[in-house]
Formats: C-alpha cells, structure tokens, sequence
C-alpha cells in the first residue's frame, strides 16, 4: 500500500538527515533509525540500510566502544538506540557491533532501580521510573536475553512490566500515568501514590512499542512470558482507543482531556498507536478484523492532515517536542506544563514511530 507523497517525505527527511543532539548518542535519532530498519526489512531498498550503517559510522569504534555516550549516566534513554545494533551486527557480521552491544547491556546490569525492582530513569532522577523508559530499556534487555543471554532475565523483564501496571495504572481510566516517584519525594508526585498528575499520549505510546517490541523479540515458547506481555498490550491498547477522536481518528496530547481549550491531537503519539496496532495485527497478537482498519484510519488521517507543504517541502507537524517530569526547567506534569511545551515539525520522536508505522502498512 505505497504512498508517493509519504515516500517522498521520507526520502526527503533522510537525506537531508540532522541528528537531534549533535556529539551525543541519543534515542531520538534512534526513532528514525529504528523506522529506516524496518522500511529496509520490508522493501530490501539499500538506500535504507546505508543510511543507518553510515550513521552509526560516526558512533562505534572498532573496539565496539561507542562516541559520545556515557554509560555512568545511567540514562535509560541512551540504551534505546542500541536495539539498531543487532540489526547492523546481522547485516555486516562486524565484531563492533556485537561489542557495542555488550557496552550497552554493561549499563543496564548496573543500572539502579527502585527497592521494588524497576530500572531508574536516570541517574540524576533517582527512585523515579517513567512510562517512556520501558521502551528505552526493556527492548534491548529482550533482544539481548533471546539472542545472548540464554532467556535467563525474561522473568525480570516481566517482573518491571508488572511492577508498572500494579504503581502506574488507573483502573477506572483504562490508561496509565506518565511517571511514578518510588520516594514520593519529587514535587510534582502525589504525596500518597508517588504518581504524577495526567495521562501523556506520547508516554502511552513508548509503553505500546515497548509492549509489541518484547512480544516479537521474546522466545515464543516461552508461553507464561509471552502471554503475560499479550495480555498488558490488549488491555493497554483497549483502555488507550476509548479516547480516540471520532471526527479525526487521532489522539489528544493529554489522553482524557479533550474537554480542555488548549488540548491538541497529537501527531508522534498517534503514529505510535498506529504502528503497535498494525504490528500487533500481524503478529496476530490481537484480532486484526478488530484493529486493521481503525489503525490505517489512523496512520491516514496523519499522512493527510499532519503531512504538510511548507515552503515547497514536505513537514510532519502536531509533534510535541517535548515533556518530562523534574529538572532545571521544574516540569511539574500540569495540564498547563503539557500545553506549553512547543509543537513541531519534523522532530525526529515523530517522524521515527510514523515511518515504523508505514513499514506495516507496506506489509498489508
């Protein structure tokens, strides 16, 4: 199911490529990176293959040490882009790689966690586990536990899922909050339950990635396990469609609140929906008679309506550029904070999950 004005965005937006934090090793570029792997998988065009193995170029050394990353920050966001790493290992059979990927998984061994057991989100934010951080860190734990690790931590990669749907879901909104501070200390944590305030779209849509990205990496045969991560992503993807817009068939930045003035359709989360929705129907995760056509609704409504012409070029805008919890700028996960954060074009969160999500619509 080609798209031509879609093919010429992407090709577009990869050659002209520009990493979001230039000398850094970071997971946006690794959204875009991811979406490039999965359109060579689906279409064998080299152009996508060079793309990545020329990008990470400039980051693995021959050693397999890694450029402008520091595994001493504990940033679970930095062990993300490492998934790519097993794509370019098989393609090329180069060492490097597979030694990178060592580097990476050294991190996560020595990662802190909560006294519950979950992976910190970051050094510099102790005792605290976001919904994002499931997809930044438990998919490279996966593939690495099929590939190298003999399956032997499945059971605490399950264990930290579960241990955020018990602290993290709302059983009344079908949906689940954005962040949770183990210490209740952090200020915009509730005193009681350590969670922070509101249901983000995009958060939602990492912990669907993370959720489908597990399924197909983890070892089948390994029912309990496999059957466990099903049952999270129907119950997630279920609780999350409740909200959908009718009229556009997109999803508001802030879930539960289209009653707010300054709520808007988000395009990053939308596509993310889209591509676990579509992904999930192909693995046969869930009923693709049920969730088929209202996911390419879905990826449809983005191309027609977020795809844009902008002084002769092809933009893909709605995209918030940002939300967290915390830091300098004192996130405190207000509406208010989510409105204000800038909307748009072509940031690399959205334009990485809407290429994943047309990699499944060429599969169709």
């Amino acid at each position: 199911m080609k798209n031509q004005k879609v093919e010429k965005f992407i090709d577009g937006y990869l050659k002209n490529f520009k990493s979001a934090k230039v000398d850094k090793w970071n997971y946006e570029d690794g959204c875009v990176l991811k979406g490039a792997q999965m359109m060579y998988q689906v279409t064998g065009e080299e152009k996508y293959k060079t793309f990545i193995l020329e990008y990470l170029k400039k980051y693995i050394n021959e050693d397999g040490t890694i450029n402008y990353y520091n595994a001493e920050d504990y940033n679970i966001d930095n062990v993300s882009t490492g998934t790519v790493l097993f794509f370019a290992y098989d393609e090329t059979g180069e060492e490097k790689y597979r030694n990178a990927i060592e580097h990476i998984m050294d991190q996560l061994r020595k990662q802190p966690r909560t006294q519950e057991g979950n992976f910190w989100h970051k050094n510099i934010y102790p005792n605290q586990v976001w919904l994002d951080g499931l997809y930044m860190g438990q998919v490279f734990y996966m593939m690495y536990e099929s590939r190298f690790g003999g399956k032997e931590h499945y059971s605490d990669i399950i264990k930290q899922f579960k241990l955020v749907r018990r602290n993290m879901f709302n059983d009344e909104k079908q949906l689940y909050y954005h962040a949770y501070d183990e210490s209740r200390q952090m200020y915009w944590a509730d005193k009681t339950t350590g969670l922070s305030q509101n249901f983000w779209l995009r958060s939602m849509g990492w912990y669907l990635l993370a959720l489908i990205e597990c399924l197909d990496a983890i070892d089948q045969s390994v029912y309990e396990y496999y059957d466990d991560l099903k049952s999270l992503f129907k119950e997630a993807i279920k609780g999350v469609l409740k909200y959908q817009d009718e009229k556009t068939h997109l999803f508001y930045q802030v879930i539960d609140r289209a009653d707010v003035k300054e709520n808007y359709l988000e395009t990053s989360g939308s596509a993310m929906i889209a591509y676990a929705m579509l992904k999930a129907c192909r693995m046969k995760a869930v009923l693709a008679e049920k969730y088929e056509d209202n996911a390419i609704s879905i990826f449809e409504a983005l191309a027609d309506n977020k795809l844009e012409e902008v002084d002769g070029e092809l933009k893909l805008g709605g995209i918030c550029s940002v939300a967290g919890l915390g830091g300098k700028e004192k996130r405190d996960g207000s509406l208010k904070y989510y409105f204000s954060e800038p909307i748009v074009y072509d940031d690399h969160k959205g334009v990485g999950p809407f290429i994943m999500a047309y990699s499944e619509i060429n599969r169709l």
